[in-house]
This record gives structure tokens, sequence and C-alpha cells, in this order.
């Protein structure tokens, strides 16, 4: 399995190779792009898995094409040497190389649906090589999977020649919060991401009694930076400094206008908080009958729905029980089981999977 160190396709990677292992899966983790830390090769080694650090260029990182079918085909080397019976490609791109056993494409996100969501005119030629990259890795994939069916249908609509992807949704496991509850809006991601919309929240910010705090880095990797006036900036924090914010069961927003799933809104819920989300169809799916919905550029919107929230105690407890208990459907072993599944359909077949 491939995955890299930089964001969320790391905890996706490691809660399933976790659970394959204790079924009995001998798993290995190919990390492409900047090496995994202390903490997260400590995480790989308590999984049970063996953490390959290949030091390969990650493909939305890479300068050029060239990069990305070199690493292709040195991870389609590496599978062939460890005996893999089966690789999971968390990168789709890498699919162009030849692999000699069955391959999985998972689309966590793609340049062309962000594009789409976030950009403004056409694909510019600068990003259209790695859309060309990930069409190829996904028709040569035996099996093609999002973790939301709102992505799935936008991918097979951008992608038509691939395989059907097959949604299957993520999973997170933390336990239950425990702290006691004080009053601030909380949001965490990559906030230099305009899919992720920040720019809202901060107008929203501006108009708030509370403080609201954003956890996430505002910088990315090509220079992008989110600029930001209200909104309170932790910065790029560790798990358990989140864990602490969520702990205190803030009322949690995002207004992404992109969003293949959202970890950080499944973290939240999960600890209790109630949620304020832009109205998209990911959130839509995952969350219709437990969040209040907004459009995602109305900060006056998302301002007014956090007050309301934030303002009424029982209110604010309610909706964070009904979310949690909806979190709680989103779980590692589904997921692992589900993917599990998919894996022998292919070993025991050798056909490509479709929806």
């Amino acid at each position: 399995m491939t995955a890299d160190a930089v964001g969320g396709v790391w905890q996706y990677a490691i809660e399933l190779a976790r659970g394959l292992a204790r079924d009995g899966w001998a798993v290995d983790l190919a990390s492409l792009g900047p090496a995994p830390s202390r903490a997260q090769r400590l995480e790989a080694d308590q999984a049970g898995v063996t953490l390959l650090d290949t030091g390969l260029p990650l493909d939305w990182l890479a300068s050029d094409a060239r990069e990305v079918i070199a690493a292709a085909d040195a991870v389609a080397r590496l599978a062939r040497e460890r005996g893999a019976d089966l690789v999971q490609l968390n990168q789709p791109a890498l699919g162009v190389a030849s692999f000699a056993m069955p391959v999985v494409a998972v689309v966590h996100s793609c340049v062309a649906s962000w594009w789409e969501a976030a950009g403004d005119g056409p694909l510019p030629p600068s990003l259209r090589w790695q859309t060309d990259l990930v069409a190829r890795g996904l028709a040569r994939a035996d099996a093609v999977v999002a973790p939301s069916t709102a992505l799935a249908a936008t991918v097979y609509r951008l992608y038509p020649k691939v395989p059907i992807p097959l949604a299957i949704h993520n999973g997170r496991s933390l336990p239950p919060a425990s702290g006691p509850m004080h009053d601030f809006a909380f949001t965490a991601g990559r906030l230099w991401d305009r899919g992720k919309n920040v720019a809202t929240l901060d107008r929203a910010a501006a108009r708030l009694g509370i403080p609201f705090k954003a956890a996430g880095a505002a910088t990315g990797p090509h220079g992008e930076h989110a600029r930001v006036e209200h909104l309170h900036l932790l910065g790029h924090v560790g798990d358990e400094v989140i864990a602490g914010c969520l702990s205190a069961r803030p009322v949690f927003a995002s207004a992404a206008v992109y969003e293949p799933f959202g970890l950080a809104v499944l973290e939240a819920a999960l600890a209790g908080c109630p949620l304020v989300l832009s109205d998209i169809p990911t959130f839509r799916e995952l969350w219709e009958g437990v969040a209040t919905f907004v459009p995602a550029d109305d900060a006056l919107g998302f301002a007014a729905a956090i007050e309301e929230l934030a303002g009424d105690v029982p209110l604010r407890v309610a909706r964070g029980a009904l979310a949690r208990r909806r979190a709680l459907t989103y779980t590692p072993e589904r997921n692992r089981r589900a993917m599990a599944t998919l894996y022998d359909r292919l070993i025991d077949g050798g056909a490509k999977v479709a929806a």
C-alpha cells in the first residue's frame, strides 16, 4: 500500500493497515514524499506493518510527468521484489506503471475535481499533465475506490474510461471526548488549500462574540498562503492538540467548496461537536439530518449558525450527540471489511471490479 506522511492519507492508510494486520494480512506501507516523522514511524510499527520509506516524489509535489512515471515504475518493482499479492495505490497516478499483480486505486482527491470546485476557468496547462496521469493510472487499475458516493460520481464523470468507482466510506477511531465544554468555534485542515475556503470562516469569525480557532498549516508546499485576519491560527499542530480542542466540544465549522470525505469533520463529530458545514454534496451525503448546512460563501450564515449553537447549550449538546451517533457508523472496521472483500475478489478472480 502506498501512502504519504503529509496529510490525511497517512491516517487513512495506518487505520486500514492496522486492521488488515490484525486480520492476518502482511502489509508493506510504501511511503512517498517527505520522510515520515519519528512519531509516524512508531505509529506504523505499532500498527504491525512494515514501513518502506522510498524517498520517491509524490505526484502532486513532482515537477513533471517524468518524475511521477519513474516513481510509479519504482513502486511496481518494489511490489514485485516484496512478493505482493495485491497493490493499493493511494496515489492513482502511480497506476501508469505495469504491475504484476492486481491494483486497487483509491482516489482520495484529484486535481481535476479540485479545480472544478475551487479553480477559476479552464484547467491550466501546468496541471493538465497531472490529470492525464491520473486518467491513465485509473484506466489501468483493476478496481477504483472513492471515499464517498459524491466523489465516485464525479470521478466517473471526469474519467469515463475508468472502472466504475466503488464508494467505500473512510473511518476513524478516536476515544470519546472527556473535557469540560468551552465556548469557541473550531476548524482544522490544510488552511492554505483554496478548496477549504477558510476565507469565508475568517469573515464569519469577525462577527462572532466567541473565539474561532483554526488548526492546520496556513502555507502550502508550493507557496500558497491563507490570509486571515480574524481566525486564531494554531498552526500545524499534532493530534494531541487537536484532540484537546475537540474535547471541549466547540462548534466545528467547515466552509469547504471541495471535500472528498472530510476526516476533520469526522473527528469533530466523534468528539461530540455540533457541525456547521457548507452545503456541498459530500457533506450532505455523510451528515444529512445531523449538521447545519450553510452556502459555502455565506459568512453571515456561518456566523449566525455558530452563534445559535454556542448560545444554546442544550441544543449544542443535542446536536453534538447526533453528530457522534452518525460518526460511529463510519468506522475503520467497516472500511477494512469492504476493502478486504475487494482484495479477495481481485486476488481470487483476477478480473476488473466495477460498482
